[in-house]
């Protein structure tokens, strides 16, 4: 996952509505979203070469999203960051607990952005960044940095879900689509110096990107309340829809 936008408990009737875009390489190979088959209350899509995932959530009310810290400086370990989704969608630790034991070891992995939710709250942990912390209600935006850092498409992201959240209507899946399928480029002179060549940095510039060796590879949604989540998925290219809902134990 490299962009999301989310709404904690700001919607009249959704506690959590979500926009996100997974962007990676075309040739990395990926499971569009489906029910695990060794564990079926887990309903996100999978990581075929490391075995995790970007975003899911559970039958137990569960969700849980990542996305990688972007410095190309860092030495790169091992262990895949994707499991740290699966993990606490399978499991049972409390939210809070979870990050605990997670921040104490979290050189153990390359730079990410972790946020997991449970029937005891919204919580965020990044581990380039301070210690783990639980959100107050609001619209949250988050990319390849810390929480919020304002990017030029994070805010645009974030201000968009913003406008949106009178009603059903404006957080139905049209407008949410429409919002994740924005190919505006900020200009040369806002974009973020992560690290990255020059064109690097413009081609990661926009909500959408598309390229043929590396772009945006699914948008999904989620509105999840106190009885049970709703998950849509469009695959890129293509546009293949796939949805899921879960009624929650």
């Amino acid at each position: 996952m490299c962009l999301l936008a989310l709404a904690y408990e700001v919607h009249p009737r959704h506690r959590l509505v979500v926009a996100a875009n997974r962007d990676e390489f075309r040739q990395r190979p990926t499971a569009a979203l489906h029910r695990w088959e060794e564990n079926p209350t887990i309903l996100a899509g999978r990581d075929l070469l490391a075995g995790g995932t970007w975003l899911g959530v559970s039958e137990t009310g569960r969700f849980a999203a990542i996305t990688n810290y972007r410095d190309p400086r860092e030495p790169r370990r091992e262990t895949s960051r994707g499991e740290l989704v699966g993990n606490f969608l399978a499991g049972d630790r409390p939210a809070a607990d979870y990050l605990e034991g997670l921040a104490a070891r979290g050189g153990d992995y390359s730079g990410f952005n972790l946020l997991v939710m449970d029937r005891t709250g919204l919580w965020y942990y990044g581990n380039r960044g301070p210690a783990p912390r639980r959100l107050v209600p609001g619209v949250y935006g988050l990319s390849n940095a810390l929480l919020d850092t304002p990017w030029p498409k994070v805010v645009r992201l974030r201000s968009g879900l913003a406008r949106q959240l009178a009603d059903d209507a404006g957080v139905g899946a049209g407008v949410l689509l429409g919002l994740l399928a924005d190919r505006w480029q900020p200009p040369a002179e806002t974009l973020p110096d992560t690290g990255v060549p020059a064109h690097w940095e413009r081609r990661l510039a926009s909500a959408f990107i598309d390229g043929e060796d590396y772009g945006t590879r699914s948008s999904t949604l989620v509105w999840l309340d106190n009885s049970g989540a709703r998950v849509r998925e469009l695959s890129w290219p293509g546009g293949v829809v796939r949805e899921g809902y879960l009624d929650f134990a």
